[in-house]
Order: C-alpha cells, then structure tokens, then sequence
C-alpha cells in the first residue's frame, strides 16, 4: 500500500484488492471495483485521444454521480490535472477560472438545475485575456453533437479512445507520480479572486488514509456522500478515502433529508459526513420514523461552533457509534484536526480536535509570537498536508505560507492543554452561507457593475435557515431609480445563488475609517430580527427570487455541505 501514493495506482490496488465488492451505487447504477477501474481506463483513453496528456488541466462542472466519480479517475489515469468547478457558478466565474487555468476540456453535466452549463462555457469571447473558443467541451448526460468538433455527448467521447490501445492508457497511468498535480480546487479570496489551491497526489493521499483509519472506516461501509465533489469535502474526504478504505460511494448530487434517509434504508449507508445543518435536518424531519437508518454507524461534521445539543442529539436519536468533529481548509487539503474514538461529547462539540499525524498547530498573536495554551491567536499549520502553493501566484502564496512552511489559517482559535483545537473567529471578512464560503470582495466587485450603484459594501448577516447570508449597504447614483429586487434579481444572473445578496439597503454613504476603509463591523452591529424586517424590499424579494432555485437545489444543506470560507472544507 505504501507504493501507492497516485490515484491511478490506489484505483488499480483497490480494484485488486475489493474485486467485486460495490464501488458505487448510483440509483441503478453500480459498479464493482473492478468495473470502476475498467471504467476510469476508457476514459482515459478517450482523453489521450484527445491529445490530453500528464499535467493538462481538465475541469470538471458537475454535480455529484457516479459519471464525476468515473471522469476524474480516468482524467487521473491519463494524467491530467482535474479542476472541478462550483455547480453554483455562473458562466463568467466558470470561464474566467478555465482561462487561468489553460484548461484543455471541461467535462459538464448539461441541464443541471436546469443551466446551460454547455451553452454558457461555449459564449464566444475571451475571458481573463485568454480565448476559449479552442475548448473541449464533453456534455456527460447531453447528446452527440455532430459536425460540432467543440461539443461532444458522453458516447462520442469515449468513441475516440477506442482508436487507443488499452496498455497505453495503463502506462499514463503508472506514469504519473506522487508529486504531480492531482487537483487545481479554486477559493474564495478576501481580494475578490478565486486562488487555485494545487493538490499533489502523494500527500493527499497520506493525509486521507491515515484520516480513515482514525475515523474507524472499515471496508464494506457505505458513505452517503453528501458533500460536492467539486471540493475536498467529498472529493478528497468522500471519494478518495472511499477508494483507499473499500468503501461504497453513494452519492447525492442534491440533498433532501427524505431522499437522504430513503437512501441510508436502501443501501445500508453507515457513513456521513456534513454540516451541522445535515443532521439537524434529519433530526427534526416529520418522516424520520418512517425509515430504518440503523445502519447508520460512523459520521462527521464541522463548523467553528458545532452545538453541544446536536452532538448529544445525533448520539441519542440516531444509531451512530462515533459521531466527531473535524477542522481544516482547501490550503492544508481539507483536514488538519479531528476528534478521535472516545472523546467526549463536549470535546467533539467545543473544539476541532487534535492535529492528524504529521500536522503541527501554532496559536500566534499578531507579531507571530506562540501564545500559551487557552489563549486565543491566529491559528498557523504546518505539515505535508499544505499546498505548494496557488496556482501561478506566488504573491497569494508568500502571503499565505511562510518560510518556515507554516500556513497562515485566517482564523482565530485556541489550544488546550491537550492539543484540541477551538475555533473561535476568524480574521478575514469571508461569511459562510449554507457552508458555501462567500468573498464580500468579490460579490461587491460585481454589484459595482449595477448602473444604479455607486458604491457597495457586503457582509454576512445571521439567517435561521443557512446560518448566514448576504446583505448588501448600497449607495444609488443619483437620480438613479434603484430597486432592491431588480439588483438582486440582477446579481443572480452573474453569480451562484449562495453569492447574491438575500437583503438590500439603500444608504446615503458608507461608514468609513480616516484612511478611508468601509468599517464592515459598523454595518454588521445594526442587524438583528427588527432591522431584517425593516429591509422586507430586499429580503423577500431575495428569498422569494432565490430560496426558491437555492433550497431546491440543497443550499441549506446538500451539494454545499460543509465548505468553509478561507478554502476550508469540512472533512
């Protein structure tokens, strides 16, 4: 197992090793292991086919299925770099990260939530200096697209690596190393810009099975992976470790708790990873004693608070064994800390946990100083779990990662005397909405682009149902006849729902400090139930024009699961 430190060769070992065990069940859809490696190899040679070849980027936008699953591991095979993409995004965040990443293809899944995922990448015109029009695009579910070499369906796709042999998809494969680029996953960013976190094979692989060993996971568990593919949450934390431990994969492109709990009865699912909000769905579901979920034996979650009642809840209410918490960021691969067996239910619900093995915490204060145990500071990781760096920006990376290799986290926390990690702020701006993390920067970068505002500022205001979400000061130009449920309705057309403004308020200026800085704590402090209702315009308009798409399509709780800001993922 030890030689087994790149996708391709943890794909062939675990399909020597599980054989015919399930690997995937995906409403009918199931694949053994063994199926699940035959698979992956078409891919890869319909890929080499197409000239993509090691360290070619290669995006994927799609939501969670057994097609993801089958594409990236034979995008892997063949050697590329895989990008996933927010199913969230729009059109112009979707182009302008395929253009900085130079990407060769982007494999999509047509109609999604009924978004032209194919059409909006395929607008002509160039999107961070760089022209698209030479980009593949595979629609996974669409049909053959003849005379149009750009877009091809899923069958066509794979029609070309029927002209390669298949020992030369293998000998891609074995070829690739443990240093290379498994993924480019983008960011949010306090400057507005999605930064590229790069991912090796090796020591993302390290991380993930030592992570599963501690967890408890046992080969034939089936993992309900809730959480998208498109992140370390359940790239990395579900699908990889799935891989490396034996595990089945059942996936949920959308979450509903009933879906979610017909599931568990059907298949047997025994493990979960999610958000607080997951769990507190199902326990508060009017159908829960309709299903058996008593196969129910491992689970996971993560937040900077996770509530002691929900801890006691989940290990009361529902059948799991070991119920633990965990902490970690994109930069450092999704995972620095977790709980382990054991622990109680105030250390899972109070803390993060203890650094995994091989990952070193520091509590600084502002001067880098080490602060003693209890006392809160900005929390520093070190270990190979952090990123080389951001893909092609060596200032973001020099900014984040010092000499020393310690990764600055953003966030303010505190160690115990016994190495548990409680997170209890963080510095930067970035709010989280249904455990998408949200940039103000890079919201209030499109909302200026309104002809009716003059400037704008974003922050995150408390919401019952996805924990926060955006609220937006605006100043209109004068003269100017600005309507909260037109900009919101504006915003939505170019950004992710979780991004758009849920609350508008129109005022006359910003506050601001002497040298001319937006105070965002000031704008913050106002509001609470009585100023929400006094911004009904905007609210409701936001909610009626947006829950409407962003509950159905899981924002509380489903494809975003636990991504945190920062680049944080929920392991």
């Amino acid at each position: 197992m030890s030689a087994e430190r790149t996708i391709p060769r943890v794909l062939m070992g675990s399909a020597e090793r599980f054989g015919d065990r399930l690997a995937v069940v995906d409403g009918e859809t199931e694949l053994t292991f063994r199926e699940l490696l035959d698979a992956a190899l078409k891919v890869a040679r319909a890929a080499i086919a197409l000239g993509i070849g090691r360290g070619d980027r290669v995006s994927l936008w799609a939501p969670n299925s057994h097609r993801w699953i089958v594409a990236s591991l034979g995008l892997h095979c063949a050697g590329a770099t895989v990008v996933p993409v927010n199913t969230r995004y729009r059109g112009p965040e979707a182009r302008e990260i395929l253009a900085r990443v130079r990407a060769r293809a982007v494999l999509v899944d047509g109609g999604f939530l009924g978004y032209d995922y194919a059409g909006v990448v395929r607008e002509p015109g160039e999107e961070n200096g760089a022209c698209l029009d030479d980009l593949l695009v595979v629609d996974m579910l669409g049909a053959d697209a003849p005379g149009d070499p750009g877009l091809l369906g899923w069958d066509a796709f794979l029609a070309r690596g029927e002209r390669v042999p298949a020992d030369a998809a293998r000998e891609a494969a074995l070829a690739v190393q443990p240093d290379d680029l498994a993924e480019i996953i983008f960011t949010s960013g306090t400057t507005g810009r999605a930064k590229g976190v790069t991912i090796p094979h090796g020591p993302s692989l390290d991380l993930y099975r030592t992570y599963g060993q501690i967890w408890g996971l046992r080969p034939g568990d089936r993992y309900l992976v809730t959480l998208p593919f498109f992140h370390t949450g359940g790239n990395k934390a579900g699908m990889i470790t799935s891989l490396l431990h034996g595990l089945t994969v059942v996936p949920m492109a959308v979450f509903d708790p009933v879906e979610a709990m017909r599931l568990i009865e059907a298949h047997g699912v025994s493990v979960m990873n999610g958000s607080p909000t997951i769990y507190y769905s199902l326990l508060e579901s009017s159908e829960r004693e309709a299903y058996d979920l008593g196969s129910l034996r491992v689970a996971a979650t993560g937040a900077a608070v996770v509530p002691v009642a929900l801890v006691e809840r989940a290990r009361s209410e529902l059948p799991f064994e070991h119920f633990i918490t965990a902490y970690g960021m994109t930069e450092c691969f999704g995972t620095a800390t977790m709980c382990r067996a054991g622990d109680s239910a105030d250390v899972i619900a109070r803390s993060n946990g203890r650094a995994l093995p091989g990952v070193e915490l520091r509590i600084v204060d502002p001067r880098g100083r080490d602060l003693p145990p209890g006392q809160p500071g900005e929390v520093l990781i070190r270990g190979a779990n952090v990123t080389p760096g951001y893909w092609e920006d060596p200032a973001a990376t020099e900014e984040a990662i010092d000499a020393d290799g310690w990764l600055r986290s953003g966030d303010i926390g505190t160690l115990d005397a016994d190495g548990n990690l409680k997170i209890t702020d963080r510095l930067k701006d970035l709010f989280f909405v249904g455990g998408f993390n949200v940039s103000p920067a890079e919201v209030e970068q499109v909302l200026a682009r309104h002809p009716a505002i003059v400037e704008v500022a974003v922050v995150g205001v408390p919401d019952e149902r996805l924990g926060e979400v955006p609220k937006a000061y605006v100043v209109p130009r004068r003269d100017a006849e600005a309507d909260a449920g037109e900009i919101i309705a504006w915003a939505r057309e170019r950004m992710a729902n979780f991004k758009v403004p849920r609350i508008v308020e129109f005022v006359a200026s910003l506050p601001r400090n002497a040298s001319g800085k937006v105070l965002k704590g000031e704008l913050r402090a106002p509001v609470a139930a009585g100023d929400a209702a006094g911004d009904a315009t905007g609210d409701a308009t936001g909610n009626a024009a947006g829950d409407a798409t962003g509950n159905a399509a899981g924002d509380a709780a489903g494809d975003a699961g636990g991504v945190r800001g920062g680049g944080r993922a929920t392991p």
